[in-house]
């Protein structure tokens, strides 16, 4: 992995092509929640499509919790399309068969020389692909459990929602004060104009 992708370091804006052909950024599909972004070998992997069945559940989780979650592979279209259906899964997955992401991020499993695949990772960003964790998964038990991917969306969650605990003074009168931008999804989602709580 490039030495820069650690916590705190932005992720890149990758721009490739969804399981519909349609182009899409990191940062359109991100919106200004967390996201977990699956860098995996693709369809043909047992480890990958058990991951993917396992994020199903977090999945369902995670949309009500207006988190997001985006799986990248070396996979063509065709092949994109079949393991996302294949694994029962609702969210978006990037085709990347031209290995743009596996050759910036250095992450080439030169362990494969046929599939020539990316080796696995997950990474959780904040909002702003503000890298949070990555994980990563060449060994399966590499790979972050859902439970742990639930506990990042929690400190995600906690850290970005300026809302997040409601029952404060400070927020009951800003709502009664109109206040809306303070309260998702009606404003920004950051904490710099929080304010400040005991």
């Amino acid at each position: 992995m490039r030495s820069d992708i650690i916590p705190g370091s932005i992720f890149p804006n990758y721009e490739l092509s969804e399981h519909t052909a349609m182009r899409r950024t990191l940062s359109e599909l991100q919106g200004e929640n967390p996201m977990v972004l699956i860098l995996g070998r693709g369809g043909y992997c047992p480890k990958d499509r058990r991951q993917a069945e396992g994020l199903v559940q977090l999945h369902r989780e995670m949309e009500v919790g207006y988190c997001q979650l985006v799986t990248i592979t070396t996979d063509n279209i065709l092949e994109t399309n079949e393991y996302r259906t294949g694994v029962g899964a609702h969210w978006p997955f990037l085709s990347d068969p031209r290995r743009v992401v596996q050759k910036d991020l250095d992450i080439a499993e030169y362990t494969d020389p046929t599939h020539n695949p990316m080796i696995p990772h997950v990474i959780v960003l904040e909002p702003g692909r503000i890298i949070y964790k990555v994980y990563n998964g060449y060994w399966f038990f590499g790979r972050p459990t859902v439970e742990e991917l639930r506990q990042d969306m929690r400190a995600l969650t906690m850290k970005c929602r300026m809302d997040w605990d409601i029952t404060t003074p400070e927020l009951r009168a800003a709502w009664q004060a109109g206040r809306r931008e303070l309260f998702y999804p009606y404003g920004d989602t950051t904490r710099s104009n929080a304010p400040e709580h005991e």
